[in-house]
């Protein structure tokens, strides 16, 4: 099995983030707080509760270097908190919104922090020296709704959003003061701040979770149509393709290297998708051991095992004669982070976190058929 630890530390979590060290952990127990626990003798304890928040926290996201946290919530509102010694101090950004601040991610080099929004706006931070604060500028009137994932291109310039409209976009964030004009980032370094560099309609249902790979040279996204994306080449020539899976639909997704993708979502259980040597995509297999399926039950479980989740598993099970093994969750999976102390080209360790209030840490260097990928 390639669950490693199982942690259960709510009954419900929205989002989580590691420290840089990954000796604490940030999460939201489903409500406007944010909870730090510190791995001490094999036992997570609690250790700080991050309290300005009014309502739901939505996300969270810890930077490596400067060893900050910046969270977003349904408030509107967004906190960057420093630790200091008399605990973590927060530092309200303005963020102008009149709608739920969604998702948060900071930039690569952590000059700037994203943040999507429930107002058809994406949100680009950064601290400004001489007034000591964090401003925002908006990229509006291109999303037609809530902006519901962001992910970085390494350049730390540009920036892929998905969208309940069912699309997926790429736009420039360039600020002259903040980002220097480097010859690696090519033309995006010379386009104005906003600008659009691709849509992508793809997807014809609501779009979510996003991921650039390491290089930067592929871009997937999945949708609620149970299909996941991926773009070769982003721009007016890209290539794309588009991986069908017969289980529920994905929530996130993260690539573990140039040649391998996981993606969690409403199946309870990760799934790998790998890429051959020609760069063809497909479904290679679940993470986690599947429920066992008695033959009576072959047809229809599918059915069984969806509608099972409103109506109560155990009358299904039985009149269908389904045998379950649980897996290491039991809940839809919103969230996947990698186990890295720095960004990595690849990634063997990672966590999940889901609505079962349970984070679940993943090995991959057990598993034999998976490390030709990596």
């Amino acid at each position: 099995m390639a669950a490693s630890s199982v942690h259960k530390f709510a009954q419900c979590i929205t989002c989580h983030a590691w420290s840089p060290d990954l000796s604490m952990i940030a999460l939201c127990p489903n409500n406007s707080e944010v909870h730090i626990y510190k791995l001490s003798e094999d036992k997570w304890e609690k250790v700080h509760v991050l309290q300005k928040h009014d309502q739901i926290v939505s996300g969270i996201d810890w930077s490596y270097r400067s060893n900050k946290i910046v969270t977003v919530s349904h408030d509107r509102n967004s906190y960057v908190w420093n630790q200091e010694t008399t605990g973590w101090v927060p530092t309200l950004v303005i963020l102008r919104l009149n709608r739920a601040a969604l998702c948060v991610q900071w930039s690569p080099k952590e000059n700037k922090f994203a943040v999507g929004s429930g107002a058809k706006t994406v949100c680009i931070c950064y601290y400004e020296q001489e007034n000591n604060w964090w401003v925002s500028k908006l990229i509006r009137k291109r999303h037609d709704s809530s902006v519901t994932s962001i992910a970085w291109h390494p350049n730390n310039v540009l920036l892929a959003t998905t969208s309940t409209d069912g699309k997926c976009r790429v736009f420039s964030t360039f600020i002259k003061g903040v980002d220097a004009k480097d010859s690696a980032m090519g033309s995006s370094a010379d386009t104005k701040f906003g600008e659009q560099i691709v849509q992508l309609d793809l997807c014809f249902c609501w779009a979510f979770g996003v991921r650039w790979s390491p290089s930067g040279n592929t871009l997937a996204y999945v949708g609620h149509n149970s299909m996941i994306y991926f773009v070769d080449e982003v721009g007016p020539s890209a290539a794309a393709q588009s991986v069908a899976i017969r289980d529920l639909p994905l929530r996130d997704i993260l690539f573990l290297s140039e040649r391998m993708v996981v993606g969690v979502g409403f199946d309870c259980n990760p799934m790998v998708f790998v890429a051959d040597d020609s760069g063809l995509w497909s479904f290679l297999r679940f993470l986690d051991e599947r429920k066992a399926v008695s033959s009576s039950a072959k047809y229809g479980s599918q059915f069984s095992e969806a509608f099972g989740k409103f109506y109560g598993q155990s009358k299904l099970s039985a009149s269908n004669n389904v045998e379950q093994s649980r897996g290491a969750h039991d809940n839809c999976i919103n969230c996947i982070l990698p186990l890295a102390k720095q960004r990595k080209s690849s990634v063997t360790r990672f966590s999940t976190s889901g609505l079962d209030g349970k984070i679940v840490t993943w090995d991959l260097q057990n598993q034999e058929d998976l490390l030709d990928y990596l």
